[in-house]
């Protein structure tokens, strides 16, 4: 992180992330982790399957099962760069994700020319969305006095929190 002003946050090699939650929680960042992860497209597939062949309950459990497959698999990456961070005198910030309040998905693009997401399988639609659909993005600061916040925070600032499945409370 080189620099933040109004809503911008500067990287180094010329590279600007728009949000103001980007840069109210990551202007002090020494440095930007940029993570896309997926568990690929199989169990999607396999979801889309069951719907054809009318087979709704099905393709509903498994897809459910994907969301927290990723969900899992979104908290294990948070620890992971918790514990780099700290082996680095560091302290890791909580996630923030293209889409959510002060990060708009439209960023979606820089991040995948910071981090290419078609190395693990994983592209951007038109919309800016991750194809497989199971896929995540976030980034972290890294750095003294980082921003954190509960996942509970997290969700009751999320745009979703009237009707998400996995809201987690405070």
């Amino acid at each position: 992180v080189t620099g933040a002003r109004d809503k911008m946050l500067y990287l180094e090699g010329d590279v600007a992330l728009n949000g103001a939650k980007l840069v109210s929680v990551l202007r002090e960042a020494k440095e930007l982790a940029v993570i896309i992860s997926t568990i690929g497209p199989k169990l999607e597939e396999r979801a889309t399957e069951y719907f054809r062949q009318g087979e709704p309950l099905r393709g509903f459990l498994l897809d459910g099962i994907g969301s927290a497959a990723v969900d899992a698999l979104y908290q294990e990456i948070c620890i992971l760069m918790m514990r780099q961070a700290s082996a680095r005198g560091y302290q890791a910030s909580s996630r923030l994700s293209p889409g959510s309040p002060g990060f708009p998905i439209s960023e979606q693009w820089n991040l995948f020319k910071l981090a290419p997401g078609g190395e693990i399988g994983v592209s951007l639609n038109a919309s800016g969305m991750m194809l497989p659909q199971k896929s995540t993005s976030m980034v972290m600061g890294l750095g003294p006095n980082m921003a954190t916040w509960t996942q509970a925070e997290s969700c009751a600032r999320c745009q979703l929190n009237k009707t998400c499945l996995h809201k987690v409370a405070a």
